[in-house]
């Protein structure tokens, strides 16, 4: 069975020209090109596009997507690996979402707030493996006892924290600022005082490894879109993400 161009652009919710523009750089080729020059796709297509528009949702460029694509995975783990994850955030997304309207409807009457319910969904440990792995169960150890022995108050305002430092690097980044620029370098500096104010981590060990961390941090947030989506500009891809591992890279190189 076959689609024509416009069918699946509808279906996709994209556009004709943007399918094109997949042809044309190479990540979407349509199955047939009939004689009168009209695409149209058949199903292993359909669901090489299902994953394009995936991986665009997290964030990453179309050179990423196209590397993901062409590792050879098969289809159904790829996107069995995908759905996985999907699940787990909508699962993360639904206990923040009831978190949140369990605070509101305290604060509209006048109830107190329980702390053990604010954070929930606000999950440090969902990277405890990945933390482990890279830098050891100590290092996690003590990051975890931090955060479990922070108060209701402290917690939320590391989290304003993190968040308000998260805008100001996509402020930044949409600017057009350079990432040496006194600006961003500021940005910088103030991102690894934030790192450094985690126990565990190598930035706050002393003899660690500072500089080297920081700059494996900036390459990460290029390549893991977990991480990009934090610094996701409105022009979508990575290039948020991009501008923070540039800038933390020049700050690591100078003043590390």
């Amino acid at each position: 069975m076959e689609w024509s161009i416009q069918q699946i652009a509808k279906l996709a919710g994209t556009t004709s020209r943007t399918l094109r523009h997949y042809d044309d750089i190479g990540v979407l080729r349509p199955s047939r090109i009939a004689g009168n020059g009209y695409r149209h796709y058949d199903q292993d297509a359909l669901l090489r596009l299902q994953r394009i528009l995936l991986l665009r949702d997290l964030g990453l460029g179309l050179p990423q997507i196209a590397e993901v694509l062409d590792r050879g995975t098969p289809q159904e783990d790829a996107l069995a690996g995908h759905l996985a994850w999907l699940q787990q955030e909508q699962d993360r997304l639904a206990r923040q979402i009831a978190s949140v309207q369990s605070t509101i409807e305290a604060l509209k009457g006048g109830e107190r707030l329980m702390a053990e319910n604010m954070f929930d969904g606000f999950d440090h440990t969902r990277y405890k493996e990945e933390v482990e792995e890279r830098w050891g169960k100590a290092a996690y150890a003590r990051s975890d006892a931090w955060w479990r022995s922070m108060s209701a108050d402290e917690k939320a305002a590391w989290q304003q924290r993190v968040t308000d430092l998260g805008r100001d690097w996509v402020a930044a980044a949409e600017s057009g600022l350079a990432p040496d620029s006194a600006a961003a370098q500021a940005l910088a500096a103030r991102h690894v005082d934030w790192l450094t104010s985690v126990p565990g981590t190598p930035a706050a060990t002393p003899g660690g490894d500072v500089k080297g961390y920081v700059i494996g941090l900036g390459e990460m947030y290029v390549a893991d879109p977990r991480f990009g989506a934090n610094y996701a500009t409105a022009a979508g891809g990575t290039a948020g993400a991009e501008f923070v591992r540039d800038a933390l890279r020049a700050y690591a190189e100078d003043s590390l």
